[in-house]
């Protein structure tokens, strides 16, 4: 896989993050995107060591709404 690639799927999961917070938590497209760039998560997701960058969307929602909820990665 090369940058590009890489660059392109974590930059729809972000969006796919953004619209998922939007509509289940009712956050306005700053906030949502404000929530996801300040996350621990959102750090993991550009660790490409990780490869959570190529996990589904639901998959990278849930730690981040476990973050959310406690302050912490799951």
């Amino acid at each position: 896989m090369n940058d590009a690639q890489t660059t392109f799927m974590i930059e729809e999961l972000v969006k796919e993050l953004a619209l998922r917070l939007m509509e289940e938590r009712g956050l306005s497209m700053k906030q949502a995107l404000d929530t996801i760039y300040n996350s621990e998560t959102y750090t993991k997701v550009l660790d490409l060591r990780t490869s959570l960058f190529s996990q589904s969307t639901a998959y990278v929602y849930s730690i981040l709404e476990t973050e959310i909820l406690t302050g912490k990665l799951g």
